[in-house]
Formats: structure tokens, C-alpha cells, sequence
């Protein structure tokens, strides 16, 4: 197993022919601990695959450094760092056998606890549940089978870590969720080291004992899923992970463990706030706005709905502020709903 440390990396591409740079990284610190599933998750756009590459040593930061068990990755090219990595493309060779794909890693290393190449790649077939197919070529394979079949070549050399770039964002959603659940299952039994990057905030809680939020290059928020969701740090991560309704005022009143907030022009109760802030910014979860709640009522207009089965998520305003519901049932054009002080978060300036 291998921890892996970021310390103050930076990245920055130069734009076309002059000077100037644009940045993807700036000053990331990360710890992934050994055998941690870690999840990097954020918008197209806010470095994450950057920051997959740079530890692979595909990139080399511009500033700062990467290192395996406190060693220093500068200068050590990617088929050195001992990393396995599967791409959102597959990346088989077509002229190759599933088994030959498998085993493709092994003829530039010899196969972990001394077994034949063969013996390993039969070990990883039945790992990934492909027990069978050696022989076969990757077009007679489904979109999953084929991503299991790179899954297992990037595992054959037995890597120190595994990095997984958008592995299952061309598949449907009802194979992705089944195989998040094999690849979560092949982790903890390999115990291995994995950092996994995803846009998809489900996904990303679903699989991950942590993750980081990034955005802008910049990582917003390190935590467990639980904490990402219930105890989400700036507004950005508020918004961008789960059915959150942020909203900004100014402290009117304090009084003991709860204060009074203005939010243009209604009075609305929260915890104290314990930074002495006059401005805030605070969050709620759709599912906390209810019907039923009789404190910090607000009049929603709602302008869609989407019926989801068990609930039904609507979306509308209330003072010109953008509201998401979750209901059990079609709520009207106009609907009042409250919240519960406790069911507030209160965020960081």
C-alpha cells in the first residue's frame, strides 16, 4: 500500500505563443492514505483530471511536489511510479484477446507472488468476473465488460496505487451503479490505494471513503461523503453536491444558541453564529423544507416538478431566490413550506 502527498501543487499552461500562462492547479495540498478509496469530483473544467495526471506523472507541476511514501516523484517517469491507470476510453487493443490485454502490462514486469503470467491473468478474469472469456477479442464485449477488462490490466502488475479517470461515464446509469459496486468490492479485497475521478456527485458519495470537491483548480472541501453532504464548508460545495438552497443575510439578533438573520426583508431563525459574522450565508436541504414545518415559512412559486418515484423534486423561487423541494406528492403553483432552525447550516464567508 502507498500514501500519496500533494504539497502546494501548481500547474499552470502557457497560452499560445506570449507569456501567459492560464492556470489548471494552484497550491494544492492532498493526503490519500494507504489503502483509502479517495474520490476527486467537481465540474468539467476544475482540475481534477489535471490532478490524476500529475500524480501519474503524465504532467509535471510547475510548483510544488508529489510524493509515494514520502518520496519525491520529480523526475520519475509514469512507468516508474508503479501506478495503474484506466481511462474513460478503455484504451484495448483490438487486435488483442481479453487475456492478451490482460497480461499486456506483465511483459515489462514479472507477475506479483511469483505465479505465471497466465495463472495471473486467470486470477484477474475471475476477479472481475470475466472467468471465460480469455479468448475472446474486446468487440465481442459489452461497454462494462470491456471497462472490467482494462480494470484488470491496470491491475496485473499488482500497482502501488490505482487511478481511475472517469472510468464509467460512457456507460448507462443502471451498469454504472453496478459496477461501482464491483469495483468497490475489488478494492477493499485488493486493499490498494485508488483515487477515482468523477463529475458525478452521487457517484462520488456512493464509493468513496473520502473526497475532495474541487473547483477552479483549487480543492474546496476534504471529507468523509457524510460530512461533504451534511456539513458542506463554503457555498460552493453547498450548491454543487446534493438538492441545497443557500441563502445570504444580515445577523439582526442573537440570543443564546440561535440568532435572527434578515434575507430580504423576512426575519428567519438559524444557530448562533459563532464568528461574530453580520453577513451570512447559510444552507438547507430540499428535503427539510416542509409543508408541515410552521417556523421560517416561505412562500414558494414553483415553476417545474419531476415526479422520482418515491418523491417529487420541484424547483421555484421564493424572493427571488432559486428553491428546490423534495415532496411526496405535485405541489401547486404556489406553496408554503418551513424549516427547522437545526436543519441549518451555516456556511463559511
Amino acid at each position: 500500500m502507498t500514501e500519496l502527498r500533494l504539497e502546494g501543487v501548481s500547474k499552470r499552461y502557457r497560452a499560445g505563443t506570449d507569456e501567459t500562462t492560464t492556470a489548471a492547479l494552484t497550491d494544492v495540498d492532498l493526503t490519500v492514505r494507504d489503502g483509502e478509496f479517495f474520490t476527486l469530483v467537481g465540474p468539467s473544467g476544475c482540475g481534477k483530471t489535471t490532478t490524476l495526471r500529475t500524480i501519474a506523472g503524465f504532467e509535471e507541476p510547475t510548483d510544488g511536489t508529489v510524493s509515494f511514501d514520502d518520496e519525491p516523484m520529480a523526475g520519475v517517469p509514469p512507468e516508474d511510479r508503479d501506478v495503474g491507470v484506466v481511462f474513460q476510453s478503455y484504451g484495448l487493443f483490438p487486435h488483442l484477446s481479453v487475456a492478451e490485454n490482460v497480461g499486456y502490462g506483465l511483459r515489462f514486469r514479472d507477475p506479483p507472488g511469483g505465479v505465471s503470467v497466465d495463472e495471473r491473468v486467470a486470477e484477474l478474469l475471475e476477479l472481475v468476473d470475466l472467468e471465460g472469456m480469455g479468448d475472446r477479442a474486446p468487440d465481442q464485449l459489452s461497454g462494462g465488460q470491456q471497462q472490467r477488462v482494462a480494470l484488470a490490466r491496470a491491475l496485473a502488475p499488482a500497482p502501488d496505487l490505482l487511478l481511475l479517470d472517469e472510468p464509467m461515464s460512457a456507460l448507462d446509469a443502471r451498469l454504472r451503479e453496478s459496477l461501482r459496486r464491483q469495483l468497490t468490492r475489488i478494492q477493499s479485497r485488493l486493499d490498494i490505494t485508488t483515487i477515482y475521478v468523477t463529475h458525478d456527485q452521487e457517484e462520488a458519495l456512493a464509493i468513496s471513503d473520502r473526497l475532495a470537491v474541487m473547483n477552479d483548480g483549487r480543492i474546496e472541501q476534504v471529507a468523509s461523503p457524510q460530512t461533504i453532504y451534511r456539513e458542506p464548508e463554503t457555498r460552493f460545495v453547498a450548491e454543487f453536491v446534493g438538492d441545497n438552497n443557500v441563502f445570504e443575510g444580515t445577523v439582526v439578533a442573537r440570543d443564546g444558541d440561535r440568532c435572527s438573520v434578515d434575507v430580504g426583508g423576512k426575519t428567519i431563525a438559524i444557530p448562533a453564529v459563532s464568528n461574530g459574522a453580520e453577513r451570512v450565508h447559510f444552507c438547507v436541504r430540499a428535503a427539510a423544507l416542509s409543508p408541515a414545518v410552521e417556523q421560517n415559512q416561505l412562500s414558494v412559486s414553483v415553476e417545474t416538478s419531476e415526479f422520482r418515484g418515491e418523491t417529487v423534486r420541484a424547483y421555484g423561487r421564493w424572493n427571488g431566490v432559486p428553491i428546490v423541494l423534495q415532496l411526496e406528492e405535485s405541489p401547486a403553483d404556489e406553496i408554503t413550506v418551513g424549516f427547522e432552525p437545526s436543519s441549518v447550516h451555516v456556511l463559511e464567508p
